[in-house]
Formats: C-alpha cells, structure tokens, sequence
C-alpha cells in the first residue's frame, strides 16, 4: 500500500474551494492519508506555495502552515483543525506570516500551486518551539522515511 495524502475538500491538482482561503473563511481544509510506512513514530505537515508572487515569474516558496508532532496513530485532520485545535501532542510552527496557524491561499496574481506535504517520520521532533519550515526541515534530516503530497490551486476571484 503506497502512502497517499488527499483533502475531501478539493481533487489533486484542483481548485481550493474560497472558504479555505484569504477570500472566504480562512480556514485549513480537511486532510486524510493512508499506507504510512511501518516505523512511522510521527507526522510533519508542510504547506506552501512555490508560485509567488508571480507564477509567471516565481521569486520565492511562501509558506502557508507548519504542523509537527502528529501523532503516528493520526490518520486525518478535519476541517478548521489549526484553529478548533490539532490532535493531542501536534503542534504549530510559524507560517511566512509569523503565525503559529494555517494561512490560506492569497495569491497576488494569477492562478497559484499549493503543495500539503505530509512527512512520516522515524521520531517525533524534540526541541524546537514555533520552528519555521527550514528548521523543521533540518530537524527531519535522516527521519524521512516516507512522504505523500496533494496538490491544489487557487486564484483570486476577479472583482
């Protein structure tokens, strides 16, 4: 069984509904997976965009949500689980808005790539508060021992 990541709220490479972004209400989209590799002791969750500002002329990887320390047990997140409260254990680290929560797609141009990347993890993560997405990153080093990622995509309503 191969580790598979997906959201009930979109298709992969689908349209993230507005209710899960700066337009609508912000909140983070339900999230299931399966077939985590044996071995597993924790999941780490990153979101990011890889298209902004521009997609036509990315300049950077805007991060939407950090998420470590979750539970190996944990097979799903619901909906608004970065503000109605992760499973028990999890915990925030900081978005490239310098906040401990989800920050959804807010794409200043065109039509943006949101990458939910889930990491099994051969340990939990120890040591690290609010930890941004490179210190996650680095902490992970040598305890990746599987990965699965949805894709969606979003783009500003025009007014």
């Amino acid at each position: 069984m191969s580790f598979k990541l997906s959201s009930p709220a979109f298709a992969p490479n689908g349209s993230i509904p507005s209710k899960y972004t700066c337009e609508g209400a912000d909140i983070s989209p339900p999230l299931e997976w399966s077939g985590a590799p044996d071995g597993t002791r924790s999941f780490a969750l990153i979101v990011d965009d890889p298209d902004a500002p521009d997609p036509a002329k990315p300049q950077r990887v805007y991060v939407h949500w950090v998420v470590l320390n979750i539970s190996a047990k944990t097979t799903k997140l619901p909906e608004n689980a970065a503000k109605s409260g992760l499973p028990s254990g999890a915990a925030h680290g900081s978005n490239d808005w310098g906040k401990q929560t989800y920050g959804g797609p807010c794409p200043p141009i065109g039509r943006h790539r949101y990458f939910f990347k889930l990491y099994a993890l051969d340990t939990e993560v120890k040591g690290l508060s609010n930890p941004n997405k490179a210190q996650l990153e680095k902490a992970m080093q040598g305890h990746i021992i599987g990965n699965a990622q949805v894709i969606g995509t979003y783009q500003k309503e025009k007014k």
